[in-house]
């Protein structure tokens, strides 16, 4: 990226003073207050949808003041390897960022629109000292403890289309968990069907059994596992006391799927075939 202008420079020097005092007034309660209210005591996987959310938004308000005229995306990860990931469109900031970040201090929130803008050294010194001391809080516990995965079907392995669909379409920044769903019996006819799901709480995509079949192709199974994906990526905020999984931010990436269109009418033919199973 192109570095500061020398007038960008003059004003970063005036702005020092402000964290400085921004960061006294934490230091005597102020900041500890905005952790509570945003209910940060808690482990993430413990808080609400509705707290992460004010958590996520109140991050995203506090950026949008350094970074230019371009719309500020925040996504509020549970990531355990990359705490930061930052990308740029033409009318878009869009950064994934660990929870930790969530009522961060001042000085941090800033270093963060500097690193992204500018790349600075001294900024990316802050962020890397920021996440040292907040170690802790990124989870350490592996999801195969609480969940069994099984990503080895008749026809399809799960993994290796992950991975695929990782490098391919994501540039290997989706860190989540894949796994069949429970195999089993039908007991009863089916009216309806969830061929993928993703749980947030345990970074976990669940593929349905049903699609590890010689007649369904690999680019529909594909398709439904990017699908998934695609909800670790995105953002799920709650519109009218309603979270909004489908966004249009979504179903426009959703689109760059290579086989989305034939995806879409393979299913609509078949999905009779997928119900009576």
């Amino acid at each position: 990226m192109a570095s500061h202008s020398e007038a960008r420079r003059a004003s970063d020097a005036g702005d020092v003073g402000g964290i400085v005092t921004n960061r006294a007034q934490d230091e005597t309660g102020e900041y500890a207050a905005a952790r509570s209210s945003l209910g940060l005591e808690s482990p993430w996987a413990d808080r609400s949808e509705t707290t992460r959310e004010l958590g996520r938004r109140d991050l995203q308000r506090r950026l949008r003041a350094y970074f230019d005229a371009r719309e500020v995306r925040v996504v509020a990860t549970d990531n355990r390897h990359t705490m930061l990931s930052i990308k740029r469109s033409k009318t878009t900031w869009s950064l994934r960022m660990h929870h930790m970040f969530i009522g961060a201090p001042p000085t941090v929130v800033r270093a963060v629109a500097r690193y992204a803008q500018a790349q600075c050294p001294d900024a990316s010194q802050v962020l890397r000292r920021f996440i040292d001391d907040n170690d802790d809080r990124v989870r350490t516990r592996s999801i195969t403890d609480q969940h069994q995965i099984d990503v080895e079907g008749r026809f399809f392995n799960l993994r290796q289309i992950y991975d695929e669909l990782n490098a391919k379409y994501f540039n290997d920044e989706v860190d989540v968990q894949i796994t069949w769903g429970q195999r089993g019996r039908r007991r009863r006819a089916r009216e309806s069907i969830r061929l993928g799901s993703y749980t947030l709480e345990d970074q976990l995509i669940r593929i349905h059994p049903v699609l590890d079949a010689s007649d369904v192709p690999a680019f529909f199974v594909k398709f439904i596992v990017f699908h998934e994906m695609l909800h670790s990526m995105h953002e799920m905020p709650i519109v009218g006391g309603r979270r909004v999984y489908h966004t249009p931010a979504f179903r426009e990436h959703e689109r760059t799927y290579q086989h989305y269109e034939v995806s879409l009418r393979w299913e609509r033919r078949n999905l009779h075939k997928l119900l009576e199973r």
